[in-house]
């Protein structure tokens, strides 16, 4: 999924063992994109599971987590954004929450979830 924020772009579906990073783009929307290459974002479905590698201690020391969490891509039911992620202590963060540069790898993408999405981005 990608932002609603974020649909004036040219977009990418997220892989398998990929690895991202936090990004802020142009609208001012947080989100995921390769490194070295800031212009496209890379959307990530429902239910993907992530690993994040760098938590800075301020949202480690907030949410009870460490410097390297594994979480599960979500679709948030309030605030203006709906990206998010839910760590495995059941803490959920906003992906604006997160700072920019943070490592995110894709661990886990449901086969069926990444078919459908690779079909809807290719039209």
């Amino acid at each position: 999924m990608c932002d609603y924020s974020l649909e004036a772009y040219r977009t990418r579906p997220a892989r398998e063992g990929e690895r991202y990073v936090t990004t802020r783009f142009g609208s001012g929307s947080m989100g995921l994109a390769s490194p070295g290459d800031a212009s496209i974002p890379v959307c990530v479905p429902c239910d993907t599971a992530l690993r994040l590698e760098g938590i800075p201690a301020e949202l480690r020391d907030r949410h009870g987590l460490r410097a390297v969490e594994d979480a599960t891509f979500v679709h948030l039911e309030q605030g203006a954004w709906r990206d998010g992620v839910r760590f495995r202590n059941g803490a959920t963060v906003s992906l604006q929450m997160l700072p920019t540069g943070l490592d995110v790898t894709v661990t886990g993408l449901l086969e069926k979830a990444a078919r459908r999405f690779e079909g809807a981005a290719a039209i």
